[in-house]
């Protein structure tokens, strides 16, 4: 079936809008004067976030309770599902994250076949399915099934580690080197993995809007390394001038302990640490570049993309988590 292509009069729907990612992709939209609609719980923390706010329709409303769906699909072409769940403030609000993100997707796709929404548009997470992959990155992937099974034609992006100012995964990382020159870390940070920047991610983001052949497809998306975290660390630490620092690797070290450790060196909650800490076990890099042939981006070195993030100079949306903010 030909997919309907994206025109200056057509509007589209964010979800997830005062998130890291969504955030980022917002200001891209209102950057290219695409008509934008974002669902969010508070018009108050939208406008907070976007000087340019008289720019967006907002209608307040709830995913994964259901409420304001309907009214926030009215009249969209698109909508970007950029809504996850890490985990809640300490590991014992942590069960759940899987089960709400299940139920949250489920909605929207009720909605939206309802709605006449003709494309939709996932982030989700590289990682090969199967055994062992860890919950979190199991969650993602269910999430882009349910997005997919909807009558609204769906892209789904699979990224590892976006490195980015706010990202937790990337603060959880420059809290630990800015912090420790010395780190007990578990076997697992020797895990290969693709980062890529967050520049990056928008790109593919945005030129999957303007690419209706993306329509029906999934995409592994990354940046031009393949590092590991242990190799993550250092490069942080080489592209912010700071001396090489000493990490160890102990095979004792649980995704718990790790946690513990993380919520207390950095803005980043126990709860939110665990899931990601668990994911380092499996190897996420891209398993083919067909995104390419699609939308083209120049990609952004692992030192460049951290020496944006740090330029940035404040906590974004995720960092902020903690504080409860």
């Amino acid at each position: 079936m030909v997919q309907p292509s994206f025109t200056p009069s057509d509007k589209v729907l964010v979800l997830g809008a005062t998130g890291f990612v969504g955030s980022a992709l917002v200001a891209e939209l209102l950057k290219r004067q695409i008509k934008i609609r974002v669902l969010a719980r508070s018009q108050a923390k939208v406008s907070s976030l976007f000087s340019a706010i008289r720019d967006i329709e907002v209608v307040e409303g709830d995913v994964l309770a259901g409420k304001g769906l309907g009214a926030a699909l009215q009249g969209i072409h698109t909508a970007y599902y950029l809504i996850h769940s890490l985990g809640g403030q300490s590991l014992f609000k942590n069960t759940e994250f899987a089960k709400q993100d299940r139920a949250a997707a489920t909605n929207f796709v009720k909605a939206a076949d309802n709605s006449g929404l003709k494309k939709v548009i996932y982030l989700g997470g590289l990682g090969e399915e199967g055994v062992g992959l860890s919950e979190h990155l199991s969650s993602r992937a269910e999430v882009g099934k349910i997005l997919a099974s909807g009558k609204a034609g769906a892209t789904i992006l699979r990224a590892a580690v976006i490195i980015g100012a706010g990202g937790a995964s990337f603060e959880m990382l420059r809290h630990l080197v800015e912090r420790l020159p010395v780190m007990v870390c578990p076997r697992w940070i020797e895990t290969r993995i693709q980062p890529i920047a967050v520049k990056d991610a928008i790109g593919y983001l945005v030129g999957c809007l303007f690419n209706a052949a993306t329509t029906g497809q999934t995409f592994d998306i990354g940046g031009p390394e393949i590092l590991t975290y242990h190799k993550m660390m250092q490069e942080y630490a080489s592209a912010r001038g700071l001396a090489k620092r000493l990490i160890l690797v102990v095979p004792f070290l649980t995704p718990l302990l790790s946690a513990y450790w993380v919520d207390l060196m950095t803005p980043i909650p126990s709860g939110i640490a665990h899931p990601l800490i668990e994911g380092m076990k499996n190897e996420v890099i891209c398993r083919d570049y067909r995104i390419d042939e699609y939308v083209a981006i120049r990609k952004t070195s692992f030192r460049d993309a951290v020496r944006a993030a740090v330029s940035e100079g404040k906590p974004g949306p995720e960092a902020e988590i903690k504080r409860g903010k």
